[in-house]
């Protein structure tokens, strides 16, 4: 599937330890650059991350973030009851001297680690956090999928415009040449001085051959052809069509170059568009 380098997902997973939470999302790059943002916790497997997302991801460069909640219910934490006596001995011992110091319940219970988390299993939370990436991994491949075939949706559109606007131009050609012949012989025709019929023969032959448009229209229908092979493929092609629209641009300048009437510039000019809008469109592509 033709997939775009634009896109975003998230999950969250309720483990014993808190809420996981995973953020994907991607723009355009030449390469693949992963850039990681992980709780403490999950350090450690920052390589296995980059792996899991190299083994899905070709190109783009991608923002992959996952944190650890501390759970919000009151159930998942403990009382450090041993610190909780110690700091009630304290305040008996230190009463006489701040009579007026008054300490409420919850404000002990802020104190750090009067209430703690439940530890963390290191292996268990890998494992899960690991399993929520292939599940976020899956969305966000999805998303890539589901713009990529508008892009290439796209870029069929404007493929089958050039064809059109390259067949036009061959008809036009035979009688181009003709004219071009005509207006040739009308100039030899005023001039003071005869001139060799197989001179003038062997002149006009090599001057519309440096005007003669076939190959480069066969080239380009020949990257037509290619260019929707490759679209039909449905593997990562960004690359590919880059390097292929190259071509399309050389045919649509010398097009231009050896043309001769106002209608084939015209056509050269609408080539150009053209190709300059699917190249906006390659470059979103994996």
């Amino acid at each position: 599937m033709i997939r775009s380098m634009t896109a975003f997902a998230s999950g969250e997973r309720v483990t014993p330890w808190g809420v996981l939470g995973c953020e994907l999302r991607s723009v355009n790059h030449r390469f693949l650059e992963t850039g990681l943002r992980l709780s403490d916790d999950l350090r450690a497997l920052e390589s296995q991350l980059r792996e899991k997302v190299a083994a899905r991801v070709q190109r783009g460069k991608l923002d992959l973030a996952m944190r650890l909640r501390a759970p919000e219910a009151a159930s998942g934490l403990a009382v450090n009851e041993s610190l909780l006596e110690q700091l009630g001995a304290l305040a008996q011992r230190l009463d006489p001297k701040f009579p007026r110091l008054r300490v409420e319940f919850t404000q002990l219970l802020q104190l750090p680690g009067v209430l703690q988390a439940p530890a963390a299993d290191g292996e268990a939370l890998q494992a899960q956090a690991l399993e929520l990436l292939d599940q976020v991994l899956d969305e966000f491949v999805a998303a890539r999928g589901r713009e990529g075939a508008k892009l290439a949706a796209a870029i069929s559109e404007r493929v089958d415009a050039i064809e059109r606007i390259a067949g036009e131009v061959r008809t036009l050609i035979p009688a181009i040449r003709e004219g071009q012949r005509a207006k040739l012989a009308a100039r030899l025709a005023d001039l003071p001085h005869p001139v060799d019929p197989g001179r003038a023969e062997q002149e006009l032959v090599m001057w519309l051959q440096k005007l003669d448009v076939d190959e480069e229209l066969d080239r380009l229908a020949s990257h037509i052809v290619e260019i929707r092979r490759i679209l039909g493929q449905g593997q990562p092609a960004g690359r590919r069509l880059d390097f292929l629209l190259q071509e399309f641009n050389r045919e649509a300048n010398t097009l231009g170059s050896k043309s001769v009437d106002a209608r084939t510039s015209a056509a050269a000019v609408e080539l150009k568009v053209l190709i300059d809008q699917v190249r906006e469109q390659v470059q979103n592509l994996e």
